[in-house]
């Protein structure tokens, strides 16, 4: 604490700055933690809800309960377009669903567009921490060079580079780089971390695309 007190107005700011990106990182981190537990968590009670149904309706009367899931916002678009092809095949031929593959079509077009908008959900603050494990330890070397240039302005000034002039200066400097490093080593961990928890999320929305289509298709072809 005495270092940093003690520390220039620039190394202080550049301290400032990374206690800064340390404190929101760590704040997305435990927010991002809580979000992909839960859209894990509750995906898989949906799926097995989904696979021991064989209702949509019965379904999608319980989608409030997989409200963090991204497969029930996938399965919510795509049974209302499924929906809307119903209706439009009920009025024009009285069947109940349209047999037009064109209609099959605008399900897939639903599934890809939640599909897009669950990814940016997921990935919604991850560049900050990518950007935090990049720039931090710079910055923080930034703060270092600057200590050791000041640090040897004041042996030029006091004319004696003993080690009790020099060494204060030193450690002054060094710790921006050892802050820079304790905000970038979290967040480049939690950053891949989360990058693998949300492409396996990813194929889980692909696979279950694929699957409802098949089903939709299956019924069709029955029809």
């Amino acid at each position: 604490m005495a270092l940093l007190l003690n520390a220039g107005v620039v190394v202080k700011l550049v301290l400032i700055l990374l206690l800064f990106f340390s404190v929101v990182s760590w704040a997305i981190i435990l927010f991002k933690l809580f979000q992909v537990h839960r859209a894990n968590r509750e995906s898989e009670r949906f799926m097995d809800l989904f696979w021991k149904s064989s209702r949509f309706d019965t379904i999608a009367s319980q989608l409030d309960r997989f409200s963090s899931s991204p497969l029930s916002v996938l399965f919510n678009e795509a049974y209302a377009e499924l929906n809307k092809l119903m209706d439009k095949g009920a009025t024009s031929s009285g069947t109940g669903l349209s047999t037009d593959l064109g209609g099959i079509e605008n399900v897939s077009r639903a599934l890809r567009r939640a599909t897009n908008s669950e990814l940016t959900r997921l990935e919604r603050y991850l560049t900050f921490l990518a950007t935090t494990g990049s720039t931090s330890p710079f910055i923080g070397l930034f703060g270092t060079v600057w200590g050791i240039m000041t640090a040897f302005e004041g042996i030029g000034r006091t004319g004696s580079a003993s080690l009790a002039v020099v060494a204060p200066g030193i450690a002054e400097a060094l710790i921006a780089t050892a802050i820079g490093l304790v905000a970038a080593i979290p967040a480049v961990m939690a950053y891949n971390h989360f990058q693998h928890k949300i492409r396996v999320l990813t194929n889980d929305m692909d696979s279950f695309s694929t699957e409802f289509l098949n089903i939709v298709q299956r019924t069709v072809a029955g029809r």
